[in-house]
């Protein structure tokens, strides 16, 4: 399953703020890996990336660029905590990039899926 997330001028927001604003929002992630190579704790995401792998409590969410923003992938058997980290990593990315998640009915913006989307119990304080 994927989430497109599109952002003004295409060029979706540095990985590293998005990390901040889901600890902020008291969800934890962490970079598994980069461009297809293990990251060790604490590792930096360059500028340049194609795919990241995000650890979450709910499992694991890829993020692959595309040329007008980013894809948010998980598995389509993923279970309702894996979906919730999936909605999560998205929302993220859409409010720290001014973005907007394109869904069936159209683009919705982050607080029109934040309040729509199944998202974490940490997220929901």
């Amino acid at each position: 399953m994927e989430h497109v997330v599109r952002f003004p001028g295409g060029s979706p927001p540095p990985v590293g703020p998005v990390l901040a604003h889901l600890v902020e929002c008291h969800f934890p992630v962490q970079v598994r890996m980069i461009d297809g190579e293990l990251t060790g704790p604490g590792e930096r995401v360059p500028d340049r990336w194609q795919e990241v792998r995000l650890g979450t409590p709910g499992g694991m969410v890829t993020i692959i660029r595309r040329d007008d923003g980013v894809a948010v992938v998980t598995w389509g058997n993923a279970d309702e905590a894996m979906q919730s980290a999936w909605n999560a990593v998205a929302w993220a990315f859409a409010a720290t990039g001014g973005g907007q998640i394109l869904g069936l009915a159209g683009p919705v913006s982050p607080e029109g899926f934040r309040v729509s989307a199944s998202l974490p119990p940490e997220m929901r304080r």
